[in-house]
């Protein structure tokens, strides 16, 4: 017996930008040693597994390479893109996802997905012994929010794009995923962010959707808009459109398919 896998650039409109993820659409649940093997071969930051419950309803889970996750935005993007693209769902209502971060939905506006999220807003934490060493830039703020990730505000967006954290030092410093950010300088878009998860076997996240949970309340009440463009300016890049809902985001994306395979295994 073969699994379909499709991988899909998520948070783009054009192939091999935004954020890879790879998407197995089983037939049932599967030996979670099993999916943590695939995700490691597949070494992207993250595979997401999709089992049918019933009409537009569906189980997920998210692997990166070394471990689970209990949220991932980029890969719930690219199940939602292949699960219509391979008329698994209806395009005509939502997707719901069933997750261990709750009741999880993907609908379309227009060329666009949205998902339903929750907020995950930060308290301020104590900076911690080494941040400044391990990333390269001195933090304005550090503040923490209820999945354990940072968020780091700096300076400029200058400071955001040219920075080079050492991975090793980020770990040494206790910050296994680490957001860093800062407001947009172009006026192309509102903030501007990279996204470092060295303990869960990714160096740089190209673009980050559970990310955006943490950034949608930490930018809405700054800027004093509910509505607002985030741009994640890793080398590869991508656009997350965001709404900010009370304790619920809705996060906004493109997705294109790059690749069709079947798991042999």
């Amino acid at each position: 017996m073969t699994t379909p896998l499709i991988q899909v650039d998520a948070f783009t409109s054009e192939p091999f930008g935004g954020n890879p993820a790879a998407v197995c659409v089983l037939r049932e649940e599967a030996a979670e040693a099993w999916m943590q093997s695939i995700a490691t071969e597949m070494n992207l930051s993250e595979t997401a597994f999709v089992v049918p419950r019933g009409p537009n309803d569906f189980g997920l889970r998210w692997f990166t390479p070394t471990v689970e996750v209990p949220l991932c935005g980029h890969a719930t993007l690219a199940s939602a893109h292949a699960l219509w693209e391979e008329k698994l769902a209806s395009p005509d209502e939502p997707i719901t996802f069933h997750t261990q971060s709750g009741r999880l939905t993907a609908g379309r506006e227009s060329d666009w997905i949205c998902l339903d999220f929750p907020a995950l807003p930060v308290e301020e934490c104590t900076l911690p012994l080494g941040i400044t060493e391990a990333l390269g830039a001195r933090p304005l703020g550090v503040y923490r929010d209820s999945f354990h990730k940072y968020l780091v505000e700096v300076g400029s967006e200058d400071v955001v794009r040219n920075l080079q954290p050492d991975p090793a030092k980020l770990l040494g410093a206790g910050m296994d995923a680490c957001i860093v950010t800062a407001p947009s300088d172009s006026g192309a878009c509102d903030f501007v962010s990279r996204f470092f998860a060295p303990g869960l076997g990714i160096d740089e996240d190209p673009v980050t959707g559970a990310a955006h949970c943490t950034l949608t309340p930490f930018w809405s009440q700054r800027l004093g808009k509910t509505e607002l463009v985030g741009h994640q300016v890793s080398k590869r890049g991508g656009v997350v459109k965001v709404r900010a809902r009370g304790d619920r985001v809705d996060l906004l994306g493109q997705a294109v398919t790059v690749m069709r395979g079947r798991i042999m295994a």
